[in-house]
């Protein structure tokens, strides 16, 4: 036993100098901005001098969320992990992605990295051309609902991490789980933005894992400068023939699900889009983004007075949807065909495109928006996400 002594010492000797080598994680170090959103307010992304890591916060990712932050660390492949830091390590730039929302799927496709997504969540309801072509041999796999993860496929994907979406809070059981499988995971929030190009900008954060922060940023620029084109010209177009606020065409959004109208607030995305798109909408309160219920009445006198309605559900037809709702019939915007939907463009399982790349092409979205509010102003657009329930 004595012969291997020196042997011992040697290797005790090595480690603690490795050790000591080993960087000290201080979170004030990491100071120097790499990108700070112009219009997201959930995440950015910070450095440190003479460093080759990466610190991403993430903040509030989900409706309600408050005081919630998730520290991301990102690393090159060989770089050491620096002592006390307790957040997300992710090796980059990743290779293999699991996105459990579609929207998710939109940013590596525009970003022109769809190849890394190697899963999804309810590969049914994906749009995404890439995906579709590439599931039949097994390139890219659904993983289940966030709910009920396939955790035995997600260990022989081995993702570099797995981008989660929180609707109300954490999924508790699915993170622990895979810290436990030492999956990194993101929880993307993208979702509460309140404005359309605050969505669109969580692409940066999905080049920032691609290691291409500068394509992300060039991606992210185009999609702002089409949007702020098309809502220059609507503007225009609005301060000449609608000046006055209360005479532009209001929208009824969303439909009953039982018994209860649930309304935005004046902060959301859609009440963005519309206001953007040159109308007004009706809103339950001034501040928040939340979606609150209003009762059935209320709703059915909101409805009297509206000129168009957007979004009232998975209804293909006017016939599907007045089977459901048949008290509003007799409505103005009913009988006279200004019922819209999103869900145009959709696959066979009924998953709707706009809520995929419409999130990546909001000047799109916008276009159709001003298509239906106004149907005469000589625009040359035809909507893409929308169509009129007949």
């Amino acid at each position: 036993m004595k012969r291997f002594a020196p042997l011992l010492a040697l290797f005790a000797a090595l480690v603690a100098g490795g050790c000591a080598r080993a960087p000290k994680f201080v979170a004030d170090d990491f100071a120097v901005p790499l990108y700070t959103p112009a219009h997201a307010s959930g995440f950015a992304i910070r450095g440190a001098e003479g460093s080759d890591a990466v610190l991403v916060a993430i903040r509030n990712p989900w409706q309600g969320a408050t005081d919630v932050e998730q520290h991301l660390l990102l690393l090159p492949e060989e770089a050491p992990v620096p002592a006390g830091f307790d957040g997300t390590v992710i090796r980059t730039p990743v290779r293999r992605v699991i996105c459990m929302s579609s929207s998710h799927v939109a940013m590596f496709d525009a970003l022109g990295e769809i190849g890394r997504v190697r899963g999804v969540s309810g590969i049914d309801y994906i749009s995404n051309d890439y995906v579709r072509a590439h599931r039949a041999c097994g390139e890219v796999r659904d993983v289940g609902p966030d709910t009920h993860m396939n955790f035995e496929l997600l260990a022989t994907l081995r993702p570099d991490v797995v981008l989660l979406y929180g609707v109300t809070g954490e999924n508790s059981v699915a993170t622990a789980k895979l810290r436990e499988l030492q999956i990194p995971y993101v929880y993307v929030g993208d979702y509460v933005e309140q404005s359309p190009l605050g969505k669109a900008e969580w692409t940066v954060l999905c080049a920032e894992l691609c290691g291409c922060r500068e394509k992300g940023c060039e991606t992210f620029g185009r999609i702002a400068e089409r949007y702020d084109a098309v809502r220059r010209r609507i503007g225009a177009y609005v301060a000449e023939h609608a000046p006055d606020r209360t005479c532009r065409p209001k929208a009824l959004l969303n439909a009953p699900y039982r018994d209860t109208w649930f309304m935005p607030s004046a902060d959301n995305y859609m009440v963005r889009l519309i206001r953007d798109a040159g109308g007004d909408t009706f809103t339950v309160s001034e501040e928040g983004s939340a979606s609150l219920p209003v009762d059935l009445e209320q709703a059915y006198l909101l409805a009297a007075d509206a000129d168009v309605w957007l979004n009232p559900g998975m209804y293909d037809t006017l016939a599907e949807f007045l089977a459901q709702n048949p008290k509003f019939a007799d409505m103005p915007v009913v009988r006279e065909g200004r019922v819209w939907n999103n869900n145009l463009r959709r696959t066979p399982a009924g998953g709707s495109d706009f809520w995929e790349s419409g999130v990546v092409r909001p000047d799109v979205v916008l276009s159709d928006l001003f298509a239906i509010l106004y149907p005469r102003s000589g625009f040359d657009h035809l909507p893409v996400y929308y169509h009129a329930l007949r």
